[in-house]
């Protein structure tokens, strides 16, 4: 890392972590985020800034006023585009170094395997059950790291499946939907920029190399009380 990615990257590059190999490793990376709305906003956000080399957007959605009190990826002119548009164009002014490829679509069984399949890790920023079923069923077969998150209120889980010497699922923790403590109702803007924000630096440890990764745990957040419990399951 030379000239103008050195000073870019030097804050990160200076942990014993990460220095000048993993920054490399972030550079060859790539991860596909599914869902460019609160939680998609601030991943998506946090893994350009880090210089993670190729990324890819999934969301079939427009910018709505409702989104903007937590999606962070849009401003008020954007209201009515296209989700994964707005926000490439957001990110390509943030770091013009990393590769940005949307798909316009939903994340189906036609297509799923075709998509992951292009890339190293998949970070959910979805607030679909079927969808989440969908991405552990592909990573599991194609064994791909999937970074869960889920939010409710002012509460969120966290865990990564499919990864490491013991691998578990989204399925085994969650058996039906119905176990599923979050929800996808009312939301405190804060709650997805602190979910999103685990969920990057899990997604950034695994393609560096370093840090003990939420394999086989599940963290929960309580964000109105600050209690924060990590569950080995």
């Amino acid at each position: 890392m030379e000239g103008k990615g050195f000073e870019r990257y030097s804050r990160q590059m200076m942990l014993p972590q990460i220095g000048e190999e993993g920054q490399r490793r972030l550079a060859r990376s790539s991860a596909l985020i599914v869902g460019v709305g609160g939680l998609g906003s601030p991943i998506a956000l946090y893994l350009t800034a880090a210089g993670v080399g190729r990324i890819g957007l999934v969301d079939a959605d427009t910018v709505s006023e409702s989104n903007l009190q937590r999606q962070v990826l849009y401003v008020e002119s954007e209201v009515g585009l296209p989700k994964v548009e707005m926000a490439r164009r957001r990110l390509v002014a943030l770091n013009s170094t990393v590769e940005i490829e949307t798909y316009n679509c939903r994340l189906d069984e036609s297509n799923a395997e075709e998509i992951i399949g292009r890339y190293d890790i998949v970070v959910d920023g979805c607030d679909n059950l079927r969808t989440r079923y969908l991405i552990d069923s592909v990573c599991g077969r194609l064994k791909k790291p999937y970074v869960f998150g889920a939010i409710g209120a002012m509460s969120g889980q966290v865990s990564v499946f499919h990864y490491g010497e013991c691998p578990r699922s989204y399925a085994e923790l969650f058996p039906t939907a119905e176990e599923e403590a979050t929800g996808v109702a009312g939301v405190v803007g804060t709650t997805p920029a602190v979910v999103g924000s685990f969920e990057a630096n899990e997604a950034i440890k695994i393609l560096a190399g370093f840090g003990n990764i939420l394999s086989g745990r599940l963290l929960h957040i309580e964000l109105d009380s600050l209690q924060i419990s990590i569950i080995d399951f």
